[in-house]
C-alpha cells in the first residue's frame, strides 16, 4: 500500500489572519488608492490619467480625442479598477469649479455646478491642459523612477517631476481607511512665492510663510470668514475655516432690495442650494422671500433673491446664512504620504518636502544632461581626430575587407573606442567639408562648456537652488492669475460697517405669537388717559403685543426665554415695519427653540464687570449674575440660569449692585427688599427665594428701585395707579410681602408692575392689538389699598384685556391739547389690612 501523502492543509490563527488581511488592505487603500503623494500632490489614478495622456501624445498643443481611448488605455495599462471610476476622476480634473488650475482640457459636457452629471465617455474629447504639461515636464529624462505595473508588462512613474507644488495649488480630497485627506487649493503664485521664500530662508516660521501665502483660494472664490482656522491648520496639518457666499444687495427703483450671489462657497451644489432656500420659504422657516431664480448664464453665476418691501434684507441673508449653504465649513486635514507613509504635515513641512522634491529632480536631470553630453563629447572627439588623420583613416577604410576590420584597425592606430570608431564609419562624406569641421569643432567647444556647467552645479546645492528658483518664477509668470477667494477678518463681523447705521430710538415690539419688529420712538403721539388709542400693530385674532421697549439701534439687545435661556441682536439687525404691520417670525432672527418664548428683553450698552442682571421667575425664585457673564454669547443661545421643574423666567433687569428689588405678584401683594440679600451667583445657578407665594399666586413684575420711584400697577380689565415707593417698607429676602391694589372682579388680577418717576409716557397694548399712548403724570398717585382708576377702555364682549405695559420716553402733547380727567373717581379702603401678613423665610 502506497504512502498517505503529506497534507498541505496549515492551521493558522483567525484572528491573526483577519488583522494581517485587514491590515494590508488598509495599506493597499491608503498607499496605491485614497492618498495623494506629497511630491506631486497626485493620487495614483490621478497620475495613471496624466502619464497615459502623455505617452498617447494628448498634449495641449495636440487634437483632442476621445475620452473613452484614455480611458481604456488607463485600466489596460496602469488603473486595474472600473472604467466609470477612471473617467468620473478624469470629469473632474477638467471642471473648473472643482479645480483651481484644470489639470484636463476636456471637450463637450463635462458636467455642471448643479451636479449635472457629464455625457458618456464616447461622446466627450479631452487632452492634457497647459499646465498639467508641467507636472510631467522633463519626465524622460531620468528624473524620476518607474515602477512595475499591476501585470509587470508596463512601467508608470512612481512620482511625477512636478514642476509646480500641486499638492497645494489644487489640493484633493480621500477616504482611506481609518484616516482622511482634506486639502483645500491655493493660488499659485502665492504658493510659488513660499516655495522661493523657503529656499532662500530656510528657518523661515508658519506665521511669516502665511504672509505669502495668506489662506486657501477656491475656484468657485466666495469669502473665507476669519483666519483663525487658517492658522491653525496650517500649524497643525488639522484645522477649520467657514466659508460664505458672496453676496451684493441691491435697491431696486420701486424700494424693494434683492439679494444678489454671485459667489457661492466650494462643493456646494448650486441646484440644491436654491432648492434648500425655496423649502424654508415654502415651510416659512424663513419669511420675507417673494421670488427666488437663478439667472446663471457663462458670463457667471447669479441667484437673485427678492426681498419683501418691509423686510430687513440684512436679517434675511442672516437666516440664509444660518440655515442654507450659503455659508459652510471646511475642514482642512493635511494628510499625505511621505516615503509611502502617511503623515499630517504643516505648510512649511508641505513647501520643504516638495522643494526636496524638486532637488532631486533637478540633480538627476543635470546628471542625464551631463552624461549625455559627455556621451556627445566622447563622439566629437573621435571624429575631430578622425579629421585630423582624414588621409591615413580613409585608406585604412579603404584596405579593410569588412567593417568589422576597419573598426578593429581605427580602435588599434589611432586609440579609439569602440563607439569612436563606429561614429567614424557612420559619418558621411559631407562632413569631410572644411564647413562641416568648423561646426563639428563649435559643437565639441559648446559641450565642454555645458560639460563644466553641469559638474559645477552638480557641486553646487545653492546653483541647484537657483536653477529651481528660476524656472518656479518662469512658470508663475505664465500661469498666475488673481487671487479668487477673498479672507475677511473675523468670523463674527455684520454684513455692514455698523458706523455707517444711524443711531437713533427704536421702539421694539414682540408679540404673543412670537413676532418682532422695530419703530422709530415718534410713530406714536401722546394721548390723553382714556383714549380710545391707535392701532399699533397688526395681528391675528389669537395674537397679542407681549412686550415693547424703547433702545437704541446701536444697542445689544438680550433675549431671555421661559427655559431661562439667552439670546443676542443689535438694535438694527431688528426689521422696521411699518405702524400697522406685525413684523417677522422672531425664530427667522434668533435661534430659539419651538418650545420656548421670549419673557424678558434687555437694552445693553456695554458689558462692564461691575454691572449685575437681577432674575426673577414664576414661582419668586430670585438671582444675581455679574453683567460681563453675559457678553459672548452664541448664535444658538445660552443659559442664562437653572429652573426647577414646572418654574419659568419672568423678569430680568439691569442693576449696579447697591439697589433695592421689588416684585409684585397676580394677587397684588409686594415685597421690598436689598439687592445684596440676593448674592451674586454664576450664569447657571438657580438662584434663591425672593418672595413666598401662596399656591394660587404667582409673580407678574419686577423692579429696581431708584429714589424718588413710585409703583405703578394696571389690572387684566385696564385699571391702574402710582404709589410712592416709600408707602413699601423693606423686608427681608423671601417674605410673603404686603398689599399693592385692591384686586377685585372689576378690576381683574395684576397684569404688571412698573416702577416709574412721572417724567414717562406709558403704553400699554390690549391683547386686541390696540395701544395708547399716555404720560404717567396724568395717572392718579394713591395709597397701596386701592383698585386706582380706568386707563384704557377695553372691550369685554370680545374678552380683550390688557397685555403689556410698556415705559417710553416722554412725548410732547401738542398745543391745545389738556390733559382728561380721571374716568373713575377711586375707591379708599382700610389702610394696613394685610400687613400682619408680612413674614420671613
Amino acid at each position: 500500500m502506497a504512502d498517505t501523502p503529506k497534507s498541505q492543509i496549515k492551521e493558522i490563527n483567525i484572528s491573526e489572519e483577519m488583522r494581517t488581511s485587514f491590515l494590508d488592505y488598509a495599506m493597499s487603500v491608503i498607499v496605491s488608492r485614497a492618498l495623494p503623494d506629497v511630491r506631486d500632490g497626485l493620487k495614483p489614478v490621478h497620475r495613471r490619467i496624466l502619464y497615459a495622456m502623455h505617452d498617447l501624445g494628448m498634449h495641449s498643443d495636440k487634437p483632442f480625442k476621445k475620452s473613452a481611448r484614455i480611458v481604456g488605455d488607463v485600466i489596460g495599462k496602469y488603473h486595474p479598477h472600473g472604467d466609470s471610476a477612471v473617467y468620473e476622476t478624469m470629469v473632474r480634473m477638467a471642471q473648473d469649479f472643482n479645480y483651481r488650475y484644470m489639470l484636463v482640457d476636456g471637450h463637450g459636457n463635462f458636467g455642471s455646478i448643479d451636479g449635472d452629471s457629464a455625457a458618456a465617455m464616447r461622446y466627450t474629447e479631452a487632452r492634457m491642459s497647459k499646465i498639467s504639461m508641467e507636472l510631467l515636464r522633463d519626465i524622460n529624462k531620468d528624473t524620476i523612477d518607474y515602477q512595475d505595473n499591476y501585470d509587470g508588462e508596463e512601467k508608470e512613474p512612481v512620482v511625477l517631476p512636478a514642476r509646480f507644488p500641486n499638492l497645494l495649488v489644487n489640493g484633493t480630497s480621500g477616504i482611506a481607511v481609518g484616516m482622511a485627506t482634506n486639502i483645500p487649493p491655493h493660488q499659485l503664485g502665492e504658493v510659488i512665492d513660499g516655495v522661493l521664500t523657503l529656499s532662500r530662508n530656510p528657518e523661515i516660521t508658519i506665521p511669516e510663510l502665511m504672509e505669502i501665502i495668506p489662506g486657501p483660494d477656491f475656484p468657485t472664490a466666495g469669502l473665507i470668514l476669519g483666519r483663525s482656522g487658517i492658522r491653525k491648520a496650517y500649524e497643525t496639518g488639522r484645522g477649520s475655516i467657514t466659508l460664505r457666499a458672496k453676496v451684493e444687495i441691491e435697491q431696486k427703483s420701486n424700494g424693494k432690495e434683492v439679494i444678489i450671489v454671485n459667489e457661492i462657497p466650494y462643493q456646494v451644489n448650486k441646484a440644491r442650494l436654491i432648492e434648500k432656500i425655496a423649502d424654508l420659504v415654502r415651510d416659512k422657516k424663513i419669511d420675507g422671500i417673494t421670488d427666488l431664480r437663478d439667472e446663471s448664464d457663462r458670463d457667471g453665476l447669479r441667484i437673485v433673491i427678492e426681498v419683501r418691501k418691509d423686510a430687513n434684507a440684512n436679517v434675511l441673508l442672516n437666516n440664509l446664512y444660518k440655515h442654507t449653504a450659503l455659508q459652510t465649513s471646511f475642514g482642512i486635514n493635511l494628510l499625505a504620504l511621505v516615503d509611502g507613509q502617511p503623515k499630517v504635515l504643516n505648510l512649511k513641512q508641505c513647501l520643504e518636502y516638495y522643494l526636496a522634491h524638486q532637488v532631486v529632480v533637478i540633480r538627476r536631470r543635470t546628471e542625464f544632461e551631463l552624461r549625455k553630453a559627455e556621451a556627445r563629447a566622447h563622439i566629437l572627439e573621435g571624429l575631430r581626430i578622425a579629421l585630423d588623420h582624414l588621409d591615413e583613416v580613409i585608406k585604412l577604410i579603404r584596405a579593410s575587407r569588412t567593417t568589422d576590420i576597419a573598426k578593429e584597425g581605427l580602435m588599434t592606430q589611432f586609440d579609439l573606442s569602440e563607439k569612436q570608431a563606429q561614429a567614424i564609419l557612420d559619418m558621411r562624406l559631407q562632413r569631410l567639408t572644411g564647413l562641416e569641421r568648423e561646426k563639428i569643432e563649435e559643437e565639441y567647444a559648446s559641450l565642454i562648456q555645458l560639460i563644466a556647467d553641469l559638474k559645477a552645479i552638480l557641486a553646487s546645492d545653492e546653483k541647484v537652488l537657483d536653477i529651481i528658483r528660476e524656472e518656479l518664477t518662469e512658470l508663475k509668470d505664465r500661469f498666475n492669475d488673481e487671487r479668487r477667494t477673498e479672507i475677511v477678518s473675523g468670523g463674527l463681523e455684520h454684513l455692514e460697517d455698523e458706523d455707517l447705521i444711524p443711531q437713533e430710538n427704536i421702539v421694539i415690539t414682540l408679540t404673543h405669537k412670537g413676532y418682532i419688529k422695530r419703530l422709530p420712538v415718534s410713530t406714536y403721539r401722546a394721548q390723553k388717559r382714556g383714549g380710545k388709542g391707535i392701532q399699533g400693530m397688526g395681528t391675528n385674532e389669537d395674537d397679542f403685543v407681549e412686550h415693547l421697549l424703547t433702545t437704541s439701534t446701536h444697542d445689544h439687545l438680550l433675549f431671555f426665554t421661559n427655559k431661562g435661556k439667552v439670546y443676542q441682536a443689535k438694535g438694527y439687525e431688528i426689521p422696521e415695519f411699518s405702524r400697522t404691520a406685525k413684523g417677522i417670525p422672531i425664530i427667522n432672527l434668533l435661534g430659539i427653540e419651538k418650545d420656548e418664548w421670549i419673557n424678558a428683553v434687555i437694552p445693553i450698552e456695554d458689558f462692564v464687570d461691575d454691572w449685575f442682571l437681577f432674575f426673577t421667575t414664576k414661582r419668586g425664585i430670585s438671582k444675581r449674575s455679574p453683567l460681563s457673564s453675559f457678553a459672548h454669547i452664541r448664535t444658538n443661545g445660552l443659559i442664562a440660569l437653572g429652573l426647577k421643574e414646572e418654574d419659568e423666567l419672568i423678569s430680568v433687569r439691569l442693576t449696579n449692585g447697591d439697589k433695592e428689588i421689588i416684585i409684585g405678584t397676580k394677587n397684588g401683594l409686594l415685597i421690598r427688599f436689598p439687592e445684596d440679600a440676593v448674592r451674586s451667583m454664576g450664569r447657571t445657578a438657580t438662584g434663591v427665594k425672593g418672595i413666598t407665594l401662596s399656591e394660587e399666586d404667582e409673580v407678574v413684575g419686577m423692579e429696581v428701585l431708584e429714589e424718588g420711584d413710585n409703583i405703578l400697577v394696571v389690572t387684566k380689565k385696564g385699571y391702574g395707579k402710582q404709589t410712592p415707593a416709600d408707602d413699601y417698607r423693606i423686608q427681608g429676602r423671601g417674605g410673603k410681602g404686603i398689599k399693592t391694589a385692591n384686586i377685585t372682579e372689576k378690576t381683574g388680577d395684576l397684569v404688571t408692575m412698573k416702577a416709574v418717576r412721572g417724567e414717562e409716557d406709558i403704553m400699554l397694548i390690549t391683547t386686541g392689538g390696540v395701544i395708547i399712548r399716555m404720560g404717567v403724570e396724568d395717572i392718579s398717585t394713591m395709597g397701596r389699598n386701592t383698585q386706582g382708576v380706568r386707563l384704557i377702555r377695553i372691550d369685554e364682549s370680545v374678552n380683550e384685556f390688557v397685555s403689556t405695559v410698556a415705559k417710553v420716553e416722554k412725548e410732547e402733547e401738542k398745543d391745545g391739547e389738556e390733559r382728561a380727567k380721571p374716568l373713575e373717581t377711586a375707591e379708599e379702603l382700610p389702610e394696613g389690612s394685610i400687613d400682619s401678613e408680612d413674614e420671613r423665610e
